[in-house]
C-alpha cells in the first residue's frame, strides 16, 4: 500500500476518512467510506476492511487488502475491487470503527474511569493500517466538527492557552459496547486488573446498557466484590437484571453484611425469592442479620470471623485460619470462645505468627476486651473505634456470647453519608 504526502505524518484521523471516495487504477468509483473493520487486538489492532455505501445496493464489504494507495481525499485500490465486493459481516473478533468505538463509552484502564470516543487515531506499522490511541479531548471532537483550526487559535489568542491533545492507547482501554465482550472470559479483558472498587465506580459510570453488559461479563467472585462496592442504587438495578440462580450465586459470595444491605433495599418478595435460592448455611446467616436494625451493631456486624477454643495451639489455629480464611471477613483476630460460646479473649494476626506454635490460645490471648452489644448505636460504636483505634470490635449478647465482628470497613459506609 502506497501512501501520499500526510500532513500529520504517519498518523491518520479516522474522522477525516470518513466519506472518501473509494476508487480503482482505472478512476472508477466503488462508493463512499462509511465504516472501517479492525481485528481485535491487545495492541495494534490492523484494519481489515473498509465499509462503503454507493451505487451497488446497500452497505458493502471490501477487504483492506484490495487497497492500493491513501489519497488526501479517497482511498484508490486495485482493479477488480468491485467483483470482490460483499455482504457486510463482521467476524468474532472483528469490530467496526465507527459502530463500535465511536461516540461510545470506553474505560480507561490506566485511569479506572469511562470516557467517551471523539476520534481515533491510525498508524501504518509493519505496512499495515492500525488502530493505535484513542483521542477522548476537545480537540478531537472540535476536528470533527470541522472548528478545531478556529477554535484552537481564538483561545490561544484570547487567552494564550493550547488546547491539548487527551490521547489513551489502545492497549490500555477497554471498549464495553462491543458484543465481543461477552464472548470472552473476563480474565481475558483489560477490566480484570482493575481493583474491585474502581471497577465499581466504573460501572456506575456507564449507561445502563453498557453497565448491564460489563457487568453480565463478570465472574461471579467478582461481581460480587464489585456489587459491594457499589451505590446501593447501583446494587439494586444490578441485581434485579440477574436472574434469581446467578444472583443467589452472587449473594453467597458476598459478605454476609453486604448482603444483608443489600437485600434490605430490594421489594420484600424479591429479597425472599433470593434468600430461598441461596445455600441454606448462607442464608441463615443473611436472615440472623435481618433481625437486627441496620442502625444498631447488631445490623452492622458480619457473622464471618474466625474463633477458636481456648485450649486451642497456635499451630493449630494457624491450620485452620489457612483452611478458613477464603471464606472469612475478618482474619487479623482470631477470637477465643469457651465451650458456652462466651467471649474470653482475642489473639490479633501478629501475635499468633510470632508465638510458639506449641502455646495455647489462652496462654497469649488478649483478656480485657472491648466489645459491643448488640442494640448499641452507631455513634457509640464509631466512639469505640476512635477511642482505642481498632480494626474490628466483636459484637457480644447480654451472657457475652460473640454473634459477628464489625469491620472497619463497615464502620466507615455507615458514617461516610453523615460526614459530608
Amino acid at each position: 500500500m502506497k501512501e501520499s504526502m500526510n500532513p500529520n505524518g504517519s498518523v491518520w484521523h479516522f474522522c477525516d476518512f470518513l466519506g472518501h471516495q473509494v476508487v480503482d487504477s482505472g478512476g472508477h468509483a466503488l462508493g463512499r467510506l462509511v465504516d472501517l473493520v479492525a481485528e481485535l487486538r491487545e495492541q495494534d489492532p490492523p484494519v481489515t476492511g473498509l465499509i462503503l455505501s454507493g451505487p451497488h445496493r446497500g452497505r458493502r464489504h471490501l477487504s483492506w487488502t484490495w487497497v492500493e494507495e491513501i489519497l488526501p481525499d479517497s482511498l484508490k485500490v486495485r482493479s477488480g475491487a468491485f467483483d470482490s465486493l460483499s455482504e457486510v459481516t463482521v467476524s468474532a473478533g472483528e469490530i467496526l470503527l465507527r459502530k463500535g468505538l465511536l461516540d461510545k463509552q470506553i474505560v480507561d484502564t490506566a485511569g479506572a474511569k469511562v470516557v467517551r470516543v471523539n476520534d481515533l487515531h491510525l498508524h501504518r506499522r509493519n505496512g499495515n493500517l492500525v488502530l493505535a490511541r484513542v483521542d477522548v479531548g476537545m480537540r478531537g471532537l472540535l476536528r470533527r466538527l470541522g472548528l478545531l483550526q478556529v477554535t484552537a487559535a481564538l483561545i490561544q489568542w484570547l487567552f494564550g492557552y493550547t488546547l491539548p491533545d487527551n490521547l489513551i492507547a489502545w492497549r490500555l482501554v477497554q471498549p464495553v459496547g462491543s458484543p465481543d465482550i461477552l464472548r470472552l472470559k473476563f480474565s481475558q479483558t483489560r477490566l480484570a486488573r482493575l481493583h474491585p472498587a474502581d471497577l465499581a465506580d466504573i460501572i456506575e459510570d456507564l449507561d445502563r446498557p453498557e453497565r448491564d453488559r460489563v457487568f453480565r461479563a463478570l465472574d461471579i467472585e467478582v461481581a460480587a466484590e464489585v456489587l459491594e462496592e457499589a451505590d446501593p442504587k447501583v446494587q439494586v438495578q444490578l441485581i434485579q437484571q440477574m436472574t434469581a440462580e446467578k444472583a443467589s450465586d452472587v449473594l453467597e459470595q458476598m459478605s454476609p453484611s453486604e448482603a444483608t444491605d443489600l437485600l434490605q433495599e430490594l421489594e420484600a418478595p424479591h429479597a425472599q425469592s433470593l434468600l430461598q435460592e441461596m445455600e441454606p448455611e448462607a442464608a441463615q446467616d443473611v436472615r440472623c442479620l435481618l433481625t437486627h436494625d441496620e442502625e444498631t451493631a447488631g445490623g452492622m456486624m458480619t457473622p464471618s470471623f474466625f474463633s477458636q477454643p481456648p485450649h486451642a495451639t497456635v499451630e493449630q489455629a494457624l491450620e485452620s485460619l489457612r483452611r478458613e480464611a477464603g471464606d472469612l471477613d475478618v482474619i487479623y483476630y482470631i477470637y477465643v470462645e469457651d465451650n458456652q460460646g462466651q467471649l474470653v479473649g482475642a489473639v490479633n494476626l501478629r501475635e499468633l505468627l510470632t508465638s510458639d506454635p506449641q502455646a495455647p490460645l489462652e496462654s497469649i490471648m488478649t483478656k480485657r476486651m472491648v466489645t459491643a452489644a448488640l442494640d448499641d448505636k452507631k455513634s457509640d460504636i464509631a466512639d469505640l473505634f476512635a477511642k482505642y483505634g481498632l480494626r474490628a470490635l466483636p459484637v457480644v449478647d447480654e451472657e457475652g456470647r460473640i454473634h459477628g465482628v464489625i469491620r472497619f470497613k463497615s464502620l466507615l459506609e455507615a458514617v461516610a453519608p453523615h460526614l459530608g
